[in-house]
């Protein structure tokens, strides 16, 4: 696979992984450090842009769609917003709970700046740890 269509794939895969839609970009990822396919830097640099772009689509599309249905996830998430804006979007990553996050700070209408920064940032600093672990990993068993 050329570098260009597997930086791609790692991009469409985190955007993916950001989505309700299964991605795996942490297995993509790992697989593209342990196989040297390109700079860890840029890896992660794409790992960030795509799951970080796949966010702001859930937050947008929490502006554009009223949300209906309540649950006790909504409920404790919107507390989490609520309490300590934006900065919760720092929580992004995490699976299912991510997802709801930005399509509540959307549905909230949290201004853009700081929801881009700590989105951004959460999603960054996740990338950023795989890749240490893997790369120290591969450093320890060599």
């Amino acid at each position: 696979m050329s570098d260009g269509l597997s930086l791609f794939s790692l991009f469409i895969s985190s955007f993916l992984s950001a989505t309700l839609l299964p991605g795996n970009s942490e297995v993509v990822l790992v697989a593209m450090l342990l196989s040297g396919v390109s700079q860890p830097w840029l890896l992660v640099v794409i790992a960030t842009m795509g799951n970080s772009a796949g966010g702001v689509t859930n937050v947008i599309l929490g502006r554009l769609f009223p949300l209906r249905e309540t649950s006790r996830w909504r409920e404790k998430a919107t507390g989490w917003l609520k309490r300590y804006g934006a900065a919760t979007l720092l929580l992004s990553w995490m699976p299912v709970i991510g997802d709801l996050l930005c399509l509540l700070a959307g549905w909230m209408r949290i201004s853009w700046g700081p929801v881009l920064f700590f989105l951004c940032l959460g999603k960054a600093i996740r990338y950023i740890v795989i890749a240490a672990v893997t790369l120290q990993g591969m450093t320890w068993w060599h």
